[in-house]
């Protein structure tokens, strides 16, 4: 493991943003930097899942990210000559978690998404008029909460009585998401990984 992504792992939040502004000095591309965060990330997730890290050590987590994005953000911005596309982004209504929200989005940021993020628990109607005033590509729906389900649907639901639906590609991604959500929701593409829903976005484009 790299020194960079053993950091992440620890959680060490002085350490991190020193090494990404060197490893940034050094010429290293800004891909490779995110890449060793992202695989720091993952296994921050792995030991939540077996029990070894918790709530806040998650937050805690989400936020060293954010701090490495904030730092590369300039370099990203500087080198863009055009976007990949325009993600509209929110955690559905009834949710208010926003970890995975914030770590897709620095994975997209990274990937040359223009990334429009509306916040947590945010309305089915609001999700619309963003749609209609950002002209997005893609519109992507975080949740963790399985009470949150009936949310995702509803919101699919109000893009369609919009007449919006068919302008737009829709994602859906945090931990309890399936291929069955996916499929009940109307979506059209679900994970449950920040790295892959970033990929998958860019599958969507190309459909």
């Amino acid at each position: 493991m790299n020194e960079l992504t053993k950091a992440v792992v620890e959680l060490e939040h002085e350490s991190v943003p020193e090494m990404v502004r060197n490893e940034l000095d050094a010429g290293i591309p800004v891909e490779e930097i995110i890449e060793k965060c992202r695989q720091g990330m993952e296994m921050v997730g792995e030991k939540f899942s077996n029990g070894e890290y918790y709530l806040p050590e998650l937050i805690m987590a989400g936020e060293l990210f954010n701090s490495v994005i904030e730092i590369i953000r300039p370099v990203l911005t500087g080198d863009k000559t055009s976007t990949l596309g325009k993600i509209v982004l929110a955690t559905v209504k009834d949710d208010i978690h926003d970890i995975g929200k914030n770590v897709f989005k620095g994975f997209a940021e990274a990937s040359g998404f223009d990334v429009c993020d509306l916040g947590v628990d945010v309305a089915p109607e609001a999700i619309v008029d963003a749609i209609s005033n950002e002209k997005p590509d893609i519109v992507a729906l975080s949740c963790l909460l399985t009470s949150a389900f009936d949310s995702i649907e509803k919101t699919i639901t109000t893009i369609k009585k919009a007449g919006v639906r068919d302008q737009v590609k829709i994602i859906i991604g945090g931990a309890p998401v399936s291929g069955e959500l996916k499929e009940w929701a109307g979506a059209d593409a679900a994970t449950r990984s920040a790295a892959e829903g970033v990929q998958l976005c860019k599958k969507l484009l190309n459909e």
